[in-house]
């Protein structure tokens, strides 16, 4: 096997960029349009400074990134965190474009963050700087423009705070500037399951693909936060079982499977899912390794490296997560026959939920929780089965087959719009 930089094989934007030359290559897209794609339309960076709750300034840095904005305003979620660099914006914001191709919704790519640990701020060190960071890209967002989403460490309060302070600007309510919101302000019903409930919908297609028995399909998951939790829920009350989930700090194991609504009511009591009584504890990074059926990463970036991929023992690979697994670790999958479901498609019912929820408040109508969870599972499936079907066709692997359905979608369109000269 070949040596491969870690570092080099970590970095999302180059991660992205590999599948994304793969793709185009295969579908001999126009060297000109392989420019324009490969690259964002618009880099962002702010500094927001910040009064602390002891009187100090802070000033942090923030980003948004917006990727493209040729079917529709660019749409992305905002994440906090120590972490965040602008290479992994990049990639997320175009992630965000191939995501929203492959759904076939209108919308660009976008994303956003801030560089900073909000489990150290107060709410309103939080509120403040959300504030200012809204208002310095007051030109750059809005409902025709940019529509930003929660993300990591980010919430529905968030989105409010964004809402409202772009309001203040507009001296108008405008509640479809961003998605993600309470539902009392313009929220849709069925948002905050709605990215785990796509990964469930998938994985049901995946099963019937394969010729599984639900019932007997045993499936780990990654991260217990608003994608794995809903996925693990909603997953074990359609029959599956749940013999891992991954946390920050640790993992639970049991073979027969966990209990998960006694698991949920565990965590709502205790605050973490840690001391479970009713599964062993076991090591996270072992955890991912387990046979299994199903594998869901529904965490963070970078977790299926080439340094694990030879020892992943699933049958189907489920992203929940953005960017789960590296480009390096596809070649090591494809060898071992994993039937993977790109992130791009996986979950992208959470920006198909968020398109329902931009329509809804443009309309000015709300509509029923039922009707929203039938309108994403046609949409998940008819993307499944659009995906499949080109991966079929062209012979390639899911993931490129979702790139290239993607990039030939935008690139269509741009070529219909034209060049503005």
């Amino acid at each position: 096997m070949k040596t491969v930089d870690l570092e080099q094989e970590t970095n999302p934007w180059e991660a992205q960029a590999a599948r994304f030359d793969l793709a185009a290559h295969k579908l001999n897209l126009d060297e000109g349009l392989w420019k324009v794609l490969r690259s964002p339309s618009r880099e962002i960076i702010v500094h927001i400074p910040v009064q602390m709750d002891d009187g100090h300034l802070e000033v942090f840095t923030g980003f948004r990134v917006q990727h493209s904005i040729a079917r529709g305003p660019a749409k992305g979620g905002l994440r906090y965190s120590p972490d965040v660099n602008l290479d992994e914006v990049r990639a997320l914001a175009s992630w965000m474009t191939w995501k929203c191709a492959v759904v076939n919704i209108p919308f660009g790519g976008a994303k956003g963050g801030i560089i900073c640990d909000p489990h150290k701020m107060s709410m309103g060190e939080l509120e403040r700087m959300t504030r200012r960071y809204t208002a310095e890209l007051f030109e750059f967002i809005g409902p025709e423009k940019d529509v930003p989403a929660p993300d990591v460490n980010t919430n529905e309060q968030v989105m409010a705070w964004i809402m409202d302070t772009y309001s203040m600007h507009m001296r108008q309510t405008c509640t479809a500037v961003v998605t993600g919101k309470p539902i009392n302000i313009g929220g849709s019903r069925g948002r905050r399951e709605a990215t785990g409930r796509g990964v469930q919908i998938v994985c049901d297609e995946a099963v019937k693909k394969l010729h599984l028995n639900r019932e007997s399909t045993r499936v780990v998951i990654q991260g217990f936060g608003n994608v794995g939790s809903h996925a693990a829920r909603l997953m074990a009350e359609a029959g599956y079982k749940i013999i891992g989930i991954v946390e920050v700090g640790g993992g639970l194991y049991n073979k027969n499977g966990i209990d998960m609504a006694a698991l949920w009511d565990f965590r709502q009591r205790n605050g973490t899912v840690h001391g479970f009584p009713g599964a062993d504890k076991y090591d996270p990074a072992e955890l991912l390794l387990v046979d299994c059926d199903i594998l869901i990463p529904a965490a963070t970036e970078n977790q299926i490296t080439s340094q694990n991929a030879d020892r992943v023992k699933c049958k189907i690979l489920a992203e929940g997560a953005n960017g789960p697994t590296t480009a390096a670790a596809d070649e090591i999958l494809a060898e071992k026959k994993v039937f993977i479901i790109p992130d791009i498609l996986a979950n992208a019912g959470g920006v198909t939920t968020s398109y329902f929820e931009w329509v809804q408040d443009r309309q000015g109508y709300f509509w029923k929780e039922s009707e929203v969870n039938e309108r994403l599972e046609h949409i998940m499936i008819t993307s499944f089965d659009d995906v499949v079907r080109y991966a079929e066709t062209h012979g390639v692997n899911n993931r490129i087959a979702a790139y290239m359905l993607a990039i030939d979608r935008v690139a269509y369109t741009i070529r219909q719009r034209g060049i503005y000269a």
